[in-house]
């Protein structure tokens, strides 16, 4: 409480030093407005892009990854398009953290995120400080608000058009605004010289990318400050260098908080490549800076292009030097953080988090994984309600006639097991899936079969509780007459979950459907087991009471049958689904 607290006193202290330095300093005030339309323009064509775009842009990186060539134009395209490398990294770490691409494919995404951030930073160098874009930025800006009424395709593509007229509003009041508030503030003058005066602007460059959020803020800045004389050259190139490092950082951290070990590992790819880029940029400094301006002086370019043309060379500088290290990159990274052991989180989600919600593919696919651990936690649980070591369901000699036998003391553990590993995964299924916004009819049919299938294992988890108590009353009492069928019982329904957990092993929708009718009429077979009960029952080798207690735990086996051939048909539907889509695509 009392962090809280201090952080809300510290945020309210911010905002009034930035209102009393906007009252003492109206240039500063139009300086951080245009800022933020710029910052917030960038953000509407973020989000109006990718509500137009649907699942598209799913299937398309899915597509676009198969070789690394095809990676990087989708990284660079996609970058150029969304005008963000932060979101585009971001959906490829989600979409590595589902299991849709590959670790490779998500590095070759990241080298052409770096390449297509560069064609942001030639328009606005393109754009100069001589043009206005305020009269082309009106129009859109009416007729972006006008779309948003006919329809949410259409809104989407209005708010697109709202966020580019807001940006061409920003450049404007950024430009005006720095020739004022910078008229006394002179950079090219520094005296510190050397590589010294290079690192302290590359670390100005890393800093107000950190704190904007937005590399091209940064240059559009630093290509204002440039404009008006008072940045050299050199100064703009070690501030773009830094920007970069800054974006990968800032990006990395947001990664690595919200991803699991596949999105962490292309986190730290991501840092790696943008920081040995910046050392190389760095270590080769003078033969490629004076490169780029004799370039630019010989191609007639101005100061800004050259900036632009430094931007672009020095990232694909970084490409050449990681583009045959990729596969040996990811390999290491896989070395270096390897899979975390299944019971480290077995009360914990793995697979969702906030990044997660960037698109709707990409949701339902770690909501799909999510589900798939509650299964794999729900059969572990069901297995102790039989005494069985739950690593026999992975045995492929244990086919349950040869099962060991229980092993006394028997607890009754499936309700605290419930309480720590069912428990807390369902409803962080649930928190989840309350965050999701669909749009689609096939998502949000996709949405149903999946909360179907987590509520279904969660219920048959608990049928398990109500089994557990009379197998270990007759389990412990081997004189009993009923122990022979609650070991007959206990097999039968090892059986089931057993069947249940091959059908990730099978490869085709036919060997899958074909165990789903195995499946079923293996719970049907348990009618033949109620049969025999009532034949000892007739025959007085057993009594009311233990034949009674048969007959209800036949029924939960039978509950528990139905319940888990219910998720295998949600799961077989559903992988169909994913095959054509593939196809498709």
């Amino acid at each position: 409480m009392v962090r809280l607290v201090q952080k809300y006193f510290l945020f309210a202290v911010l905002l009034l030093a930035l209102a009393a330095s906007f009252a003492y300093s109206p240039p500063w005030l139009r300086l951080c407005y245009g800022l933020a339309l710029f910052l917030f323009g960038m953000q509407n064509i973020e989000e109006g892009l990718r509500n137009a775009a649907g699942g598209r842009l799913e299937s398309w990186m899915r597509a676009s990854t198969s070789t690394p060539f095809k990676g990087v134009l989708f990284g660079t395209g996609a970058t150029l398009v969304l005008q963000s490398s932060t979101l585009v990294a971001l959906l490829a770490m989600a979409f590595l953290s589902s299991g849709m691409i590959s670790l490779a494919g998500g590095i070759a995404i990241i080298l052409g995120t770096n390449l297509g951030a560069t064609g942001g930073v030639w328009l606005l160098a393109a754009a100069g400080q001589n043009i206005s874009l305020s009269p082309a930025a009106l129009p859109m800006m009416v007729f972006g608000i006008l779309m948003g009424f006919f329809g949410e395709r259409r809104g989407a593509f209005g708010r697109v058009l709202v966020g580019v007229a807001l940006i061409f509003l920003g450049v404007d009041e950024i430009k005006n605004g720095f020739h004022a508030f910078g008229a006394g503030i002179d950079f090219s003058g520094t005296q510190i010289g050397g590589m010294g005066e290079v690192l302290l602007f590359f670390a100005v460059g890393f800093l107000l990318t950190v704190v904007l959020q937005s590399s091209h803020a940064t240059l559009l800045l630093a290509l204002a400050a440039l404009s008006g004389g008072q940045l050299t050259l050199m100064q703009g190139f070690a501030v773009a260098v830094g920007s970069c490092v800054g974006t990968s950082v800032s990006t990395a951290l947001v990664g690595m908080l919200g991803s699991e070990r596949g999105g962490q590992r292309l986190a730290v790819a991501h840092v790696l490549f943008n920081v040995v880029t910046a050392a190389l940029s760095l270590a080769a400094w003078w033969p490629l800076t004076h490169f780029v301006m004799a370039a630019g002086q010989w191609l007639g370019l101005n100061e800004l292009l050259q900036l632009a043309l430094f931007h672009t060379l020095f990232n694909l500088l970084g490409i050449a030097v990681f583009w045959k290290l990729q596969n040996r990159l990811a390999a290491e990274l896989c070395r270096r953080l390897p899979d975390k052991a299944p019971a480290e989180a077995a009360a914990a989600p793995q697979y969702l988090n906030a990044n997660m919600l960037l698109s709707a593919e990409t949701a339902l696919m770690a909501l799909s994984r999510e589900i798939r651990h509650l299964d794999k936690a729900g059969m572990e649980v069901m297995c102790h309600a039989l005494f069985v070591p739950p690593q026999l369901l992975y045995d492929d000699e244990t086919d349950g006639k040869n099962l060991p036998a229980p092993v006394p003391p028997l607890h009754l553990d499936v309700p605290q097991l419930y309480e720590t590993r069912i428990k807390p995964l369902f409803s962080a299924i649930l928190d989840f899936t309350g965050r999701l916004d669909l749009s689609e009819n096939a998502h949000q049919e996709q949405l149903t079969r999946d909360h179907t299938a987590a509520w279904r294992i969660v219920e048959t988890v608990k049928e398990s509780q109500h089994l557990q108590k009379n197998m270990q009353q007759y389990l412990t009492d081997a004189a009993s007459p009923a122990a022979a069928d609650y070991l007959r019982l206990r097999r039968h329904v090892f059986q089931t979950l057993r069947l249940f957990c091959r059908a990730d092993d099978l490869p085709s929708g036919a060997e899958r459907a074909a165990l789903l009718d195995k499946l079923r009429t293996h719970t049907d077979s348990l009618e033949t087991f109620r049969g025999r009960v009532m034949v000892k029952l007739r025959n007085k080798e057993l009594n009311g009471w233990q034949a009674s207690s048969l007959l209800n735990d036949i029924n939960y086996a039978r509950r528990i049958g139905l319940g888990v051939a219910e998720i295998l048909q949600s799961r077989t539907i559903e992988n169909a689904a994913q095959e054509e889509g593939a196809a498709a695509a």
